[in-house]
């Protein structure tokens, strides 16, 4: 017997059934305007001219649209150099983590060392501390190891993520230990099981954590702001602000807008790897 708010009497009443669905629908409504309202703004007014973004912000286009706004944003406040930078540094930074989390959770969930309840406690304590207590430290062993406006000094530091390590070692510590077994009886090795048996398996994990590294490094200020003060290697998250008092408002909010695009096609194309990836988890269970 199903349990609810509204009893399935009362589901079948026309006039309670027509105030619940208006009540979804209005609730629906607003959760969308509230989620894609900002977002498509700033589409908007990406190719709005100035003067009517600040005279009628919320009017759809009332005197055209200017498609040059694009244009200049990319080329002559060189978008374009700075877009590319944060692209490399949010590859580097995906790839490090990735390597770092995959590894790390293999070897304390599916290799157990002796000592890896240890391990793992200190893993997990590492993520009580707050990480603007190691600023200082690490930027000192950034500025030691002289890595100061080079890329490295955000790749190498995103590696250290105890939130991917713990959650890619609970996924594999989820996966059946028999095709492990049976992989270590035809003689495979703990490389060759890595790579041809958890990976393959592991791809819904990976794009869980491929999400969470690009995006955080795609918006990342602070740590790209002290290690990165040369203006030709900063990322966008770091230029744009300081470009924002040199270019008009509809240039800016065009920069603003390109540098948006990139994470929300990676959302819309890792929301379908996390369906096949449900797909794939529950085929492996049963």
């Amino acid at each position: 017997m199903s349990r609810g708010i509204v009893s399935p009497s009362e589901w079948a009443t026309a006039r309670i059934r027509v105030v619940l669905r208006t009540l979804q629908v209005l609730l629906l409504g607003g959760l969308l305007l509230t989620g894609l309202g900002p977002v498509l703004w700033l589409a908007k007014a990406a190719i709005t001219p100035t003067q009517d973004t600040l005279r009628t912000p919320l009017s759809v286009f009332p005197n055209g649209f200017d498609f040059a706004n694009l244009v200049t944003a990319w080329t002559r406040v060189e978008i374009d150099k700075h877009f590319l930078n944060t692209v490399v540094l949010a590859a580097g930074s995906w790839a490090v983590q990735i390597i770092v989390a995959t590894t790390a959770g293999y070897a304390l969930a599916v290799l157990r060392p002796r000592y890896g309840g240890l391990v793992t406690g200190v893993v997990l304590g590492t993520l009580f501390v707050p990480s603007i207590v190691l600023l200082v430290p690490l930027y000192l062993t950034v500025v030691d190891a002289g890595m100061i406006n080079t890329f490295w000094a955000v790749w190498l530091p995103s590696g250290a993520s105890a939130f991917n390590v713990v959650l890619v070692q609970r996924f594999f510590a989820g996966l059946p230990r028999e095709m492990v077994e049976a992989a270590r009886v035809d003689g495979a090795g703990p490389v060759r099981i890595f790579w041809s048996v958890v990976l393959p398996l592991s791809r819904p994990i990976i794009g869980v954590v491929s999400v969470f590294a690009v995006v955080a490094s795609w918006k990342d200020f602070l740590w790209p702001l002290l290690v990165l003060p040369d203006p030709a290697v900063q990322p966008l998250s770091v230029r744009l602000p300081a470009l924002q008092r040199y270019v008009e408002l509809d240039v800016f909010l065009a920069a603003l807008a390109i540098s948006t695009v990139i994470p929300v096609a990676l959302f819309l194309i890792f929301q379908r790897l996390f369906l096949r990836g449900g797909a794939l988890e529950g085929a492996i269970k049963g």
